[in-house]
């Protein structure tokens, strides 16, 4: 037992130095294997600490690329296999889910929508945001604007009615 501090010292180093003398090219290999050169680097710095850690298990020189080599073809099919399970795994898009340029449309139509209600006069805005947009009950809408409710009726059908029109010229 007492000479195996200096093996250990002296094949951290040999790991090490076979390392980084080889590390390009175990990078191509994890990559061509993967073709994701952020997770080739990723399961051949991986093999190094691994390796690195369990000295014992190389204890021929001569093998230790090869076991690095054997190592990172090992951590790519892992990878391989992980990224497998979470593609399997992932959950099912919702098949009456808009795509992603219905997100885009709805974006650009309520732009248009907002800024044809900024050339509405001002109570008819009042009266489209409270009762459309807050949700507001006719009566709720009356109160918070101080005006009755047969006001609220005739700005909200005015106010639509100009908004429309506006939005029809933008089609």
């Amino acid at each position: 037992m007492g000479d195996a501090r200096p093996l250990i010292g002296s094949h951290a180093d040999q790991v090490t130095a076979t390392y980084l003398e080889n590390y390009k090219q175990l990078v191509r290999i994890a990559a061509m294997l993967l073709s994701e050169p952020a997770a080739a680097e990723d399961v051949v710095q991986d093999v190094y600490i691994r390796v690195s850690a369990s000295r014992q298990r190389v204890r021929d020189p001569e093998k230790l690329l090869a076991y690095l080599r054997q190592a990172v073809v090992n951590g790519a099919r892992s990878h391989l296999r992980r990224r497998l399970v979470a593609i399997r795994h992932a959950p099912l898009p919702d098949p009456d889910a808009p795509g992603a340029d219905e997100g885009a449309y709805a974006a650009l139509r309520q732009r248009a929508v907002i800024r044809a209600l900024h050339t509405l006069p001002r109570r008819q805005r009042e009266v489209l945001v409270l009762r459309y947009y807050a949700d507001l009950t006719l009566q709720q809408t009356a109160e918070a604007l101080g005006v009755s409710s047969g006001s609220v009726k005739a700005y909200a059908s005015r106010g639509l009615a100009a908004l429309g029109e506006k939005l029809e010229e933008l089609r």
